[in-house]
């Protein structure tokens, strides 16, 4: 017989993987809430403890990286906290209204405008936001490679071991 709750704790750690393909949906919550839902139905038994604690750890930095990472990525890349926090802003409305490129466009666009305002040197400008971008891209990635590996850990922990 197929546990719902069991079902429902997978589906949860399958949608973090998909979720994390679109902006500002957290895929690393819903792996952290399949997790602890598994956790919770098996009776605290399964995972184990140590593959539990790695796993929510893997969670915890996906909701960490998805939080700052496209605001790390402006700042390293040489953006004032003014820009940053900016372009975020800009960011996220133009995704709300025309998707994810909009993020991109306007994560770009803010942080070269911006950056131009401040030092007035467009090569420093274009290659702040240049990285910026490329930053939020690479957050996205490592996104998905932690809630890929969570799913996979899980799999391998209850299934395998």
């Amino acid at each position: 017989m197929v546990d719902p709750v069991a079902v429902v704790a997978l589906v949860l750690l399958v949608g973090g993987v998909l979720a994390t393909l679109i902006p500002l949906v957290p895929g690393g919550a819903f792996s952290l809430t399949g997790l602890l839902l598994y956790w919770w139905r098996s009776g605290f038994d399964e995972p184990g403890t140590v593959a539990l604690v790695v796993l929510v750890s893997l969670a915890v930095l996906t909701l960490v990286i998805e939080l700052f990472g496209s605001p790390a990525a402006t700042r390293a890349s040489g953006g004032s906290w003014t820009t940053t926090a900016a372009a975020t802003v800009v960011g996220i409305v133009l995704m709300l209204v025309t998707g994810p490129a909009g993020l991109l466009v306007g994560l770009f666009g803010t942080v070269l405008v911006l950056e131009f305002v401040r030092n007035g040197d467009l090569e420093h400008s274009a290659r702040t936001a240049l990285w910026s971008t490329v930053g939020t891209l690479a957050s996205t990635a490592v996104q998905v490679l932690l809630t890929l590996s969570i799913l996979l850990g899980f799999l391998v922990a209850v299934y395998v071991l």
